[in-house]
């Protein structure tokens, strides 16, 4: 059944990779660039380029009616061009990167399809976006393009090395490091060292996409909950869910504007790093009841979980500079397969919203037939074409997700210029 499988997936890619099994990412007309990009008339975006040729002209049409740009011609538009004197760049505080953190239990909920086309809208919006894939199922991987991973490039090496640079920092701190009833690196096993040595830059992969990195999972990678549990026995004074945020903490602050992990559908070793890593956490769910009732759960175990962290943890979390208890700057849910014309769905909606109030996001992710296509065929709204479908039920789409992405970027960016000003209070 997996032979068969691998081959009914190559054939898939073959069909909507590129002829070598590579997937590249389509130009973009300047129908969409004006109207769904930088909001301006089509035609005073054609007067610009008239005006200046030195600007990128992107690629013509054999019958000359329509010209088509790449992704870094239009990231060198917005540099360059100004309409009425206004930018084109997007609004980017201060610091180092937001980080967002997609996660619930249930399955089909769309957590994937949510972080995928968040990276998306956002690299369409200028931002330079790190993807870090925590699930074992590695859909996300795949859908960026990336088809082979190493299980020491996925976020079990990023663990491997941290435990060997905490076994080390830990046995410093005593007097005498012999005196240090913990290993040291050196006296981890040999794979966990060989694996730990790898450099900070080395996890992160590139995409089809050429704003948007990935630090990849892949099937090998679900070894990293029994991993992870053998590593905590070996030093019990590791603090094993601060990983992935003293990782990213190693990255310069002006390497991403956004970081987005994608979650699994459990509460782990990797998914309580991403927790504890996380500025802002969305939960997608579905209109149902099951759904709702599996976001309860969620909810009340990943509490529980940070709650027992908290307590059982507080010392090794001090002492490895790790602030307890965490707090979010912002936890939202986000209803994904949504039919407004459903009754039941509309029921479900009003029921989210009399439980949590505002923290449901306005916006949802409508079902529509170009969202069915992006799981089916491994492709975003955004990286679908237009001309493969009627227009308009491609634009209900990406108008249904250009509605949820603009309300997740006043989300991150309020929570961005309120961390600043605690920092700057606190400095």
């Amino acid at each position: 059944m997996n032979e068969r499988s691998l081959a009914q997936q190559a054939a898939v890619r073959k069909a909507t990779f590129s002829p070598a099994e590579e997937k590249t990412l389509r130009p973009f007309s300047i129908w969409e660039i004006s109207q769904f990009m930088f909001d301006v008339p089509a035609d005073t975006l054609r007067k610009k380029l008239a005006d200046d040729p030195s600007l990128p002209q992107g690629a013509t049409e054999e019958d000359g009616r329509q010209r088509w740009f790449s992704l870094a011609e239009i990231n060198e538009l917005r540099r360059r061009v100004r309409f009425r004197g206004k930018t084109l760049l997007p609004k980017r505080p201060a610091g180092r990167a937001m980080r967002v953190a997609v996660s619930n239990f249930k399955g089909g909920v769309g957590k994937t399809v949510v972080a995928q086309h968040l990276a998306n809208a956002a690299a369409l919006d200028g931002y330079r976006v790190l993807v870090v894939d925590f699930d074992p199922q590695a859909t996300m991987t795949h859908s960026m393009g990336l088809v082979e991973v190493k299980e020491w490039n996925t976020v079990w090496g990023i663990m491997c090395r941290d435990l060997c640079r905490e076994a080390d920092r830990i046995a410093q701190a005593y007097d005498d490091p012999a005196d240090c009833p913990y290993p040291t690196a050196d006296e981890l096993p040999e794979d966990v060292q060989s694996i730990g040595a790898q450099r900070v830059q080395d996890f992160i992969q590139k995409t089809s996409w050429p704003t948007i990195d990935i630090i990849p999972s892949c099937a090998n990678a679900a070894f990293v909950e029994f991993a992870s549990a053998q590593y905590r026995s070996m030093h019990k004074a590791w603090s094993f869910f601060g990983c992935v945020a003293r990782y990213l903490d190693e990255l310069p602050d002006d390497q991403f504007d956004l970081i987005i992990f994608d979650c699994p559908p459990a509460i782990g070793y990797q998914s309580l790093n991403a927790a504890f890593a996380a500025d802002i956490l969305y939960i997608p769910s579905g209109p149902g009841y099951w759904e709702y009732d599996s976001t309860t759960s969620f909810l009340g175990q990943l509490g529980d979980a940070l709650e027992d962290i908290s307590v059982g943890y507080e010392k090794i979390a001090q002492d490895a500079g790790i602030q307890l208890p965490k707090r979010f700057d912002d936890v939202r849910l986000l209803m994904t397969r949504f039919e407004a014309s459903n009754p039941l769905h509309a029921a479900m909606m009003e029921a989210f919203r009399n439980v949590f109030g505002a923290d449901v996001c306005r916006n949802a992710i409508e079902m529509t037939r170009a969202v069915e296509q992006s799981g089916r065929f491994q492709m975003s709204v955004y990286e679908q074409d237009y001309r493969q479908m009627t227009r308009e039920t491609w634009k209900r789409a990406r108008q249904s997700f250009d509605a949820a992405y603009d309300e997740f970027r006043e989300v991150v960016l309020n929570a961005w210029e309120r961390k600043n000003k605690t920092e700057e209070v606190e400095a």
